[in-house]
């Protein structure tokens, strides 16, 4: 396969993909070649929910929607520009993935496969019923990717390099167990948010899907606000309270009465509006439902307390920051995670 060919069978997916649209997909219409993959992903759809208590189907929908508006010919076309991949020699490079929100390894698959590449992927229990049904309808249309796909459960084996995403911990077993291949590994990471009491109603309104998208769960998503001394956070509560709506899942519900409670019996001081609690702390992985905050004195500060934790951060969100408000939830393709470029890494193979 060329470039060209690979590019335009991801973009014939992201047509695919597109298709999920309706909450409940009873206004699609549906091409008769699409239709049988389509009733299995929403299948599948149904099953995630299933295993997975912390994904809901309209939280699996925003996902999809997601790749179905990168996977056009422009974005592609941008991202591939930079790179030159020849298919001389083409390697299989295993993909350890994450499970903490849906499709969150797709990235890592994708760059695989258009770089010219073959994946072996590793999936997570949390994460393995909808990328599946999207190999299989990449080989329906490209019978190319057949030899070119697989997945597995068992001990990786057989493989040239791996891509691997964990915590902390299990980045350190990782890097011992994958020493002798090239490897990209990742670890934990968390974004924050610069506020200055200068947003708009419709900026901090667009920090709730920051914040709250997935309940929390993504690296990208904002688990810290850094605000100038006795900043008032009114205005913060009110724009956010349309997601009070979260109170519906029992899940987050019952991490936000536990960690409420935790809180008051450790007398820690606290903010919080009946869904979400503000802890005025340095750390960055805050717990479900918490939402931590740390003051600056000045932008010297800011800047100094951002750059001494750099590599704690996935997202700098804010008006003059690296992504705007609501956007850390539709990352561009180049929009690498951790900052390290995979195509590049990919190239070098």
């Amino acid at each position: 396969m060329t470039i060209e060919e690979r590019k335009s069978y991801f973009v014939e997916l992201g047509k695919f993909l597109s298709l999920f649209e309706d909450k409940t997909n009873n206004s699609v219409k549906i091409a008769p070649h699409y239709e049988r993959f389509f009733n299995e992903l929403n299948d599948k759809i149904d099953q995630s929910i299933h295993y997975n208590g912390w994904f809901t189907r309209e939280n699996v929908i925003f996902s999809i929607q997601q790749w179905s508006k990168a996977l056009i010919p422009s974005n592609l076309e941008t991202w591939l520009k930079p790179y030159e991949f020849n298919n001389d020699e083409q390697k299989t490079v295993a993909i350890v993935m994450a499970g903490n929100i849906p499709l969150v390894g797709f990235h890592d698959f994708l760059s695989v496969l258009i770089s010219g590449h073959k994946v072996l992927v590793k999936q997570s229990s949390n994460d393995k019923q909808l990328l599946p049904v999207i190999a299989a309808f990449l080989m329906e249309i490209a019978p190319e990717f057949e030899n070119r796909i697989k997945f597995t459960e068992d001990r990786l084996n057989d493989f040239d390099a791996v891509i691997a995403t964990g915590s902390n911990n299990t980045a350190r077993y990782f890097e011992y167990y994958f020493k002798g291949k090239p490897s990209i590994i990742r670890k934990n990471r968390n974004s924050v948010a610069i506020l200055t009491g200068k947003e708009s109603n419709k900026q901090l309104e667009a920090l709730g899907e920051d914040v709250f998208r997935y309940f929390g769960l993504g690296c990208r998503n904002v688990s810290k606000l850094y605000v100038p001394k006795e900043y008032d956070f009114d205005n913060f509560f009110k724009a956010i309270y349309p997601w009070n709506t979260l109170l519906n899942s029992a899940k987050y519900a019952n991490n936000y009465d536990y960690n409420k409670a935790v809180y008051l019996m450790s007398e820690f001081k606290l903010l919080e509006n009946g869904f979400l609690i503000l802890k005025k702390d340095e750390s960055f992985g805050s717990p479900i439902a918490t939402l931590f905050y740390e003051e600056y004195e000045d932008e010297k500060d800011l800047q100094e307390k951002l750059q001494q934790n750099k590599a704690n951060l996935q997202c700098v969100v804010g008006r003059e920051a690296e992504v705007d408000f609501g956007q850390t939830q539709q990352p561009k393709l180049w929009d690498y995670a951790d900052g390290v470029d995979t195509l590049k890494f990919l190239e070098e193979l």
